[in-house]
């Protein structure tokens, strides 16, 4: 009878292990193939295990400029996704007008629309404007794409926050700015935290445009690696620099680990 009872538990556990095998077989190539040296170089043999393709990629400037450009886009699409976002959500959340529920629907099938379908008319835009090979124009179309999202999730965290409690703080004398920052944005901390996360990973993986608005200068991690390829590829470095990549992604899950599944529960 206690063989019974444990053998769903080992069959549920062996799946379990095959999945996450399943899964993180390629990142743990990807690891090892980053300490591993691919290509011959003086005073080190092929195939050796070494640190050198690390010491690489900050030791290049190239590759050093696509991190801090990465980093300064993603960081500055996020901070104009909250700042768009958080007012946009508590109007849809807290008030009531024509076409409102429309509206949130219409933002999220914005979202939908394939990149390389406008890529054509925000370069062109762009190119008037000088915002090509800048990472603010990265930042300012991953923004258009971010914020529907940005939207949508704040939209049910601010949901569920009852009424009352906007009510109770104007009663007690706090104006609508110090009720917004100094009460509302506390409380829904976790779903600032999740708009966070999607945003950023969102932007820091997105190809389309970088590729196209970064034609000669601010190129991106994503268009970096792409440039690593060539005639005899670097696969060491390629790994090294991917893993380097992933570094920001991985804290960041860790970060929102606790909240993620809750962003995506939306108020009907």
């Amino acid at each position: 009878m206690k063989m019974t009872r444990m053998r769903p538990s080992i069959l549920l556990g062996l799946a379990f292990a095959a999945l996450a095998l399943f899964i993180l077989l390629p990142f743990v190539q990807t690891v090892l193939l980053s300490f591993t040296l691919t290509l011959p170089r003086e005073g080190y043999r092929e195939g050796q295990a070494t640190l050198i393709n690390y010491a690489t990629v900050f030791a290049r400037p190239d590759l050093r400029d696509a991190i801090w450009n990465s980093l300064v886009y993603v960081l500055l699409n996020v901070a104009l996704c909250l700042a768009a976002g958080l007012p946009a959500a508590y109007a849809i959340a807290r008030f009531r007008f024509t076409g409102d529920r429309h509206i949130l629907f219409a933002l999220i099938a914005f979202r939908l629309t394939p990149p390389v379908v406008l890529s054509l008319p925000i370069f062109i835009l762009f190119a008037h404007v000088g915002l090509v090979n800048s990472p603010v124009g990265i930042a300012l179309v991953h923004c258009v794409f971010n914020l529907p999202i940005a939207i949508w999730i704040l939209e049910s965290f601010i949901a569920a926050v009852p009424r009352e409690f906007d009510e109770t703080c104007f009663l007690d004398g706090h104006s609508f700015g110090h009720f917004f920052v100094g009460k509302l944005i506390p409380v829904i901390a976790p779903g600032i935290g999740v708009t966070v996360f999607f945003c950023f990973i969102f932007s820091w993986v997105e190809v389309v445009f970088a590729r196209i608005l970064t034609v000669t200068e601010g190129k991106p991690i994503t268009m970096a690696i792409s440039a690593l390829f060539g005639f005899q590829t670097d696969i060491g470095l390629v790994m090294a620099m991917t893993v380097v990549s992933l570094i920001p992604g991985v804290a960041m899950i860790w970060f929102v680990r606790n909240h993620i599944a809750r962003g995506f529960v939306i108020r009907t």
